[in-house]
């Protein structure tokens, strides 16, 4: 079982949202958390929570898009046990494929698949001289199955988490290093309780349940503590229990 307690955890996107719940609840189990985030107001926000509940934490400003700060992130992490690559987004703003450019459907590519991949690589080595260690990669419900979506570049990048993801078992074996991946639906953040509060009643009714941002943390700290569990992906929805996917199932 990887412990918590004392461990080095970083959290990419810890700014805000489901990030910022990810980096408290890691702190609230005893980890000493690395926030990144390009938000250095929301960062500094994230820390001072984590500090006035008696948790221990440290902000580094790193874009996920930059591989230079993605390197340095991971540097300045020291001793890493737990990595949760949460940074990611974008999947609301217009315009899409194939409406936007190049550089900015590539930037979502960057942000919400490539910065994972990199991140993974890169603490791949330190996790294996502290005697191993845990990454959580979080995708998103958009990345399953074969129904139009808005965003064709937002749903490609978060397939491709997942299916990136799956294909890393064996590293456990050769790094001690368990690669796992949460899938949720739509999480009530603060954006996600104003977007309700602005829908009519048919809206409402049509929306699915929002994920509580403790069913998400409750599923990610599952996966970093148990140690059966290496390449497998966990899909959370609201109002549903969380369902672990069989190794040749994606849907």
């Amino acid at each position: 079982m990887t412990e918590l307690a004392g461990s080095v955890a970083v959290v990419t996107g810890a700014a805000v949202g489901s990030g910022r719940a990810i980096a408290e609840r890691l702190a609230a189990e005893g980890a000493d958390v690395l926030a990144a985030d390009i938000d250095v107001h929301g960062g500094e926000e994230t820390l001072t929570r984590i500090g006035a509940a008696g948790g221990r934490a440290r902000f580094v400003r790193a874009d996920m898009r930059v591989p230079a700060d993605v390197e340095a992130l991971v540097a300045a992490a020291g001793p890493l046990r737990v990595l949760v690559n949460n940074a990611g987004g974008g999947g609301h703003v217009a315009p899409h494929f194939p409406d936007a450019a190049p550089a900015d459907w590539g930037a979502a590519l960057d942000l919400n698949l490539r910065g994972a991949m990199l991140a993974t690589q890169l603490a791949l080595e330190p996790m294996r001289r502290t005697g191993g260690g845990a990454i959580v990669n979080v995708a998103s419900t958009a990345g399953l199955g074969l129904a139009p979506y808005r965003s064709p570049e937002y749903a490609a990048a978060k397939a491709g988490l997942i299916r990136f993801t799956s294909t890393l078992a064996s590293l456990r074996e050769r790094f001690g290093v368990r690669v796992n991946c949460v899938v949720p639906d739509w999480i009530l953040t603060a954006r996600a309780e104003q977007e309700l509060a602005g829908m009519t009643p048919d809206e409402r009714a049509a929306a699915p349940e929002p994920l509580g941002l403790d069913a998400l943390t409750d599923a990610l700290v599952r996966l970093v503590r148990d140690d059966e569990l290496a390449g497998r992906v966990v899909v959370l929805r609201g109002g549903e229990p969380p369902r672990l996917l069989a190794p040749d199932e994606a849907r």
